[in-house]
């Protein structure tokens, strides 16, 4: 444990500007990622993804003490009106690490070692893709495919609304050249079939389908939902029967019910 008094102190520079999109982008690169949060924080730990540091308040590292001190990483502890200076933001959870990204796998790997996928277009909201990723792996889900434009799952959002769990989860993304055709073709080729969720009436109902061994649940962006060639390059059409005068479900609650249905035996 070393304490900090200092904002300028160069053993921070992970930490700065956590709020500036663009900032984040150019300190992380493709080199390290953030954790929000001691929940966060214990499934990194938990994970094998190597810890750099742990930022956090005096208050916090009471509570955390046991977990860290064993940690082979730097744990810097400020007073609470630092921490907020140094990250640019009131941060309540009052802990923060961050953690060397792992290289994504391709897709023969995901296909090779997985028997559920859950494969996303156009997410862009990095909150969805937490609660999507938290629902994944509590229900049977075991990696990801992302199109060319889904964001990035290490995003500091993405892992904090995954309480951590999308750490777990094996995540590829498929270059424009392969997507959507080529990706989902190598899917079927690989046994999967491949459902494109959508809350069209004229949409299969979920709940008359036998579920396969192999499955790909195939979710698009909140509002826009999958693109028509997208859904046309997939095995079938799926709806969850909902009311008809509900126009849809929320993506990441859309997901997690698809999960549970066909997470049944």
């Amino acid at each position: 444990m070393e304490r900090i008094a200092d904002a300028a102190d160069p053993r921070l520079a992970d930490y700065r500007e956590l709020r500036d999109a663009a900032a984040r982008r150019r300190i992380e690169g493709d080199e390290f990622f953030i954790a929000e949060g001691p929940t966060s924080i214990e499934r990194l730990l938990a994970s094998d993804h190597r810890v750099r540091s742990v930022l956090v308040s005096e208050q916090k590292y009471e509570r955390l003490a046991d977990l860290l001190d064993p940690l082979d990483a730097p744990t810097y502890v400020v007073d609470k009106a630092l921490l907020r200076h140094i990250v640019g933001f009131d941060l309540h959870r009052g802990a923060i690490a961050a953690a060397d990204r792992r290289p994504l796998p391709d897709l023969a790997h995901v296909l090779a070692t997985s028997r559920r996928v859950a494969v996303l277009e156009g997410l862009n909201d990095p909150e969805n893709l937490g609660a999507i990723a938290r629902s994944a792996r509590a229900l049977g889900v075991d990696a990801f495919v992302l199109d060319p434009t889904c964001i990035d799952p290490y995003t500091r959002r993405t892992v904090r609304v995954s309480m951590g769990e999308i750490l777990f989860l094996p995540s590829c993304r498929v270059d424009a050249a392969m997507w959507p055709g080529a990706a989902l073709d190598a899917m079927h080729d690989a046994g999967f079939e491949t459902w494109a969720m959508t809350p069209a009436d004229d949409a299969v109902d979920i709940w008359s389908l036998d579920v396969p061994d192999r499955l790909a649940i195939v979710l698009g962006a909140e509002g826009p939902g999958l693109e028509r060639r997208t859904m046309a390059s997939t095995t079938r059409r799926v709806r969850l029967p909902i009311r008809s005068d509900v126009d849809s479900l929320n993506v990441g609650n859309a997901a997690a019910v698809s999960f549970a249905i066909t997470n049944r035996p």
